[in-house]
């Protein structure tokens, strides 16, 4: 999905090129975006779907909430979601391969606290599998009481993880966060970049600093912030963001 002015059709188009690197399967590779302007070709121009919460929200990630109605433009069974700020390092088809029978598969939140007794551990949506049609439920909820859900909830993949029918979560080390997973502490990151482990399939841009800023070296942050949001910049970042 790619919604407003954050990224530009090169993420898109670099997330395009990525996925079809990692694939050895016929790709359908769609943008739900009102400004298709700058997309590859190749990529599958439809319209954002419908969603009806207060038009401020519909800026943030709660507009990713609208993927879970009972349509999905015209696509149909399992469909994989790609947060635009990801860099893929590995196979793609595995991701449809896993858990095949689930109707929602995801990343297993790398901040949230461990689950209570009773409770479900929670996804991250920067990647994740839905059955379209299968959880409409979720949006229904969301556009009948958006307010409740939201003092509720605050963040969509906290709503989604603890409401949607089951969940399953991807296997360990397949998608891993740049910033919590491979960012070494500081003062290490001063002179030494963020490895790639082996077997990583994805990584994910969480909050700052973005792809482009990694691949300048920098940190966007403050300046009473600067002494330890530093970092340097990963060869691999540049191998693999790119069309």
């Amino acid at each position: 999905m790619k919604w407003g002015t954050l990224y530009g059709p090169e993420y898109a188009n670099r997330l395009h090129a990525m996925v079809r690197r990692n694939t050895r399967r016929l790709l359908r590779f769609v943008c739900f975006t009102e400004d298709g302007t700058g997309l590859h070709p190749a990529i599958e121009v439809q319209p954002l779907p419908p969603i009806r919460i207060p038009a401020h929200h519909q800026r943030f990630p709660w507009r990713k909430m609208s993927l879970w109605g009972e349509t999905l433009g015209d696509l149909t069974g399992q469909v994989l979601f790609l947060d635009l700020d990801l860099v893929v390092t590995g196979d793609v088809d595995g991701f449809f391969d896993h858990a095949p029978d689930e109707d929602f598969v995801v990343i297993r939140n790398w901040t949230s606290r461990p689950p209570a007794a009773g409770e479900r551990a929670i996804g991250n949506t920067s990647c994740f599998r839905l059955r379209v049609g299968s959880n409409a439920h979720l949006l229904a909820a969301v556009e009948a009481d958006f307010d409740g859900v939201f003092a509720a909830h605050r963040i969509e993949q906290v709503f989604i993880s603890r409401h949607a029918h089951s969940i399953a979560f991807w296997p360990e080390g397949w998608c891993v966060s740049f910033k919590h997973s491979l960012l070494p502490p500081w003062p290490a990151r001063l002179w030494r970049p963020a490895p790639l482990p082996a077997g990583t399939r994805l990584v994910a841009f969480t909050g700052k600093p973005d792809v482009h800023d990694v691949l300048e070296g920098r940190w966007p942050a403050p300046w009473f912030k600067k002494f330890y949001k530093t970092l340097r910049r990963p060869d691999w970042v540049a191998a693999h963001w790119r069309e």
